[in-house]
């Protein structure tokens, strides 16, 4: 007598349920983590003020190109709002020209901060060595920190505009593009706030 092994084989529901619940927990994991992020440039900016308390501080201007670079980063946040605004209209053409008009304002950010290193380190403010100073040793870590998120950044966005383009978003499945945009508005924000404590507190 032959013994039959039955294969249990998951209903299509039980992978909804799965899709359903992963999709619940996608939001309040980004919130998370933003937190944490908040929490960490609130360490660094706390730190930064306690030890241009203790003098031997080099007060220096900001390169010009952060000045380019803010404007670009505020420009990116009506691109995208653009673009997620679309997918609520299923206007799918709106939704690639946002996504990647914040792509290439994204890329044009990072061109702007390397630049800005490069006016530093023409001033001959640099991280480290003999001839560094704490104020730009923590201009440079504060930015460049903050530019390694939004690296994640374009990263999120550059799948999220080739999802854009193979027509995945609308008024029903914004997910994607929402969790997206809540990240790089985040990432404006913060940056315009660590502009403006850099250039308030010198």
């Amino acid at each position: 007598m032959e013994n039959k092994i039955e294969q249990i084989k998951p209903s299509p529901d039980a992978f909804i349920d799965l899709k359903n619940a992963r999709n619940k927990a996608a939001k309040p994991m980004l919130w998370a983590a933003i937190v944490s992020i908040i929490m960490l440039f609130a360490g660094f900016t706390s730190a930064y003020i306690v030890r241009a308390d203790n003098g031997n501080w080099l007060v220096f201007q900001l390169p010009s190109a952060f000045y380019l670079s803010t404007a670009v980063i505020i420009t990116s946040s009506i691109t995208l709002f653009y673009g997620h605004q679309s997918a609520k209209r299923n206007n799918q053409k709106g939704i690639v020209v946002g996504l990647l008009l914040t792509f290439i304002l994204g890329l044009l950010f990072t061109i702007f901060q390397f630049q800005g290193y490069s006016e530093l380190f023409s001033q001959k403010i640099v991280f480290a060595g003999k001839s560094s100073n704490a104020s730009g040793s923590f201009l440079y870590i504060i930015t460049f920190i903050h530019l390694l998120h939004l690296f994640a950044g374009m990263i999120a966005l550059f799948v999220t505009l080739i999802k854009g383009l193979k027509g995945r978003y609308n008024a029903q499945n914004m997910l994607g593009i929402e969790l997206c945009s809540i990240y790089w508005h985040f990432l404006d924000i913060l940056w315009v706030y660590l502009f403006l404590f850099l250039y308030f507190f010198r």
